[in-house]
């Protein structure tokens, strides 16, 4: 089974910039496998291969649901695989506690904060078949989407926050149940205040 990396043991691994997939020469679809392993055997929502020592360039999406139960429910998995995906336009506002795999430590504890989040996205990326396509992805989904693309690119949702603290797990979902995901705004043009990530990217 793939082991997580955390901010603990290697956090410079973490901020590399992930490479992309040769569709034509890789074996990519057991770094799928991968994804999906360490997804169903850990309460995540999604993750992004570098987190598991794969710095390539894909997104693995289990749960785009609110329920955080399905996290720790090993028959549920939505699957949902990008390769190589450019956000080409953000737009909306959007603001939810976030924490991470690797920004948990060994005693339990997450570095958690509330970071701001595009409500919608256009997406170019590949499938698994190597076809090339574009998407539009709202709400929660854009959030978890926007997380794991970050970690493709080196940055780490805590890069993000400007209040952060440290919970278990049960205390950011008890948090989450009293202060859900929030929507702002749904239309005008996003840009992150913090790291000043740009589309296209």
């Amino acid at each position: 089974m793939q082991k997580r990396i955390t901010i603990e043991d290697n956090e410079a691994y973490l901020r590399q910039t992930s490479v992309a997939v040769d569709l034509n020469n890789e074996d990519y679809l057991s770094y799928i496998e991968a994804l999906k392993n360490f997804c169903q055997n850990n309460e995540v929502f999604a993750l992004a291969p570098v987190q598991i020592g794969i710095p390539k360039r894909i997104i693995y999406i289990r749960n785009t649901s609110f329920d955080m139960s399905k996290n720790n429910d090993q028959s549920y998995n939505e699957a949902i695989i990008y390769i190589n995906p450019v956000i080409k336009e953000m737009y909306g506002h959007t603001n939810f506690l976030e924490g991470c795999a690797s920004c948990r430590y060994q005693n339990g504890n997450y570095v958690v904060g509330k970071v701001d989040r595009p409500y919608r996205i256009i997406v170019e990326y590949y499938d698994v078949f190597g076809n090339k396509l574009v998407k539009e992805i709202n709400g929660f989904e854009a959030t978890i989407f926007c997380h794991e693309y970050d970690h493709l690119n080196g940055i780490l949702h805590i890069d993000r926050i400007k209040d952060s603290s440290l919970m278990t797990l049960e205390e950011m979902k008890k948090y989450r149940t009293n202060n859900p995901y929030q929507i702002i705004d749904k239309d005008k043009t996003f840009e992150y205040e913090n790291m000043g990530m740009k589309v296209g990217k």
